[in-house]
């Protein structure tokens, strides 16, 4: 007799490509990057006549520009982060594919945020948005390396130390975004700020004894 249909077969072999994923991955970040721009718009020429003009409107796009630059960063370091996540897994799987989407989901709302602080910088409301499209990227990116961890998928070369120490670094940040977002109780530049010098920290990377182990 043949054998029967095993109707969970499907969902053992699916998703189970890393080079697709890393591919995916790299179009929705690449696209993110691109949108962020799109929000930077040039004063209109009928509203300035000289220099000073020009100044005046390139000053009131600063708003604009901080958040442009806030977000460049999240986006390189959370692509970063999944880039190095990837780099040691051996294979994927469904489950694990589709944690990964719930993550480039989060990435792709990342221009709508971006702009709707821009557009609102001083409301403590928008700032808060912001913040939670941040907590949500690292949530998604900590679930998939936990999961990736209980699955057996990573590679020999992912100890416990390793694979703590990312953990730990997801963990440590989101504290950190935080606290920094917390500060828009006071000022939402204060907020801003903050972040920027996280950011900064993460990108750069120096050998600060606190910040740089994180």
């Amino acid at each position: 007799m043949p054998d029967r249909p095993d109707p969970a077969i499907y969902n053992r072999i699916a998703g189970g490509s890393l080079e697709r994923l890393g591919a995916l991955s790299d179009g929705v970040f690449a696209i993110a990057m691109t949108l962020l721009v799109l929000d930077l718009h040039i004063p209109s020429a009928d509203a300035v006549h000289d220099e000073r003009a020009l100044w005046q409107a390139l000053a009131g796009l600063a708003p604009r520009l901080l958040v442009f630059l806030l977000s460049v960063m999240t986006i390189g370091i959370f692509w970063v982060g999944q880039q190095t996540q990837l780099n040691y897994l051996r294979r994927a799987d469904r489950d694990l594919a589709w944690l990964h989407l719930g993550f480039l989901a989060a990435v792709s709302l990342l221009p709508f945020t971006t702009s709707l602080i821009g557009a609102f910088v001083t409301f403590r409301l928008a700032l808060v948005i912001y913040w939670a499209n941040i907590l949500v990227l690292g949530a998604m990116l900590f679930a998939s390396w936990r999961y990736a961890r209980r699955a057996g998928l990573t590679r020999d070369e992912a100890t416990v130390t390793l694979a703590c120490a990312v953990e730990r670094r997801i963990v440590y940040a989101q504290v950190l975004y935080a606290a920094a977002a917390a500060l828009c109780l006071v000022n939402t530049y204060w907020a801003l700020g903050a972040i920027l010098l996280l950011q900064m920290n993460y990108a750069i990377a120096p050998r600060i004894p606190l910040l740089g182990r994180v």
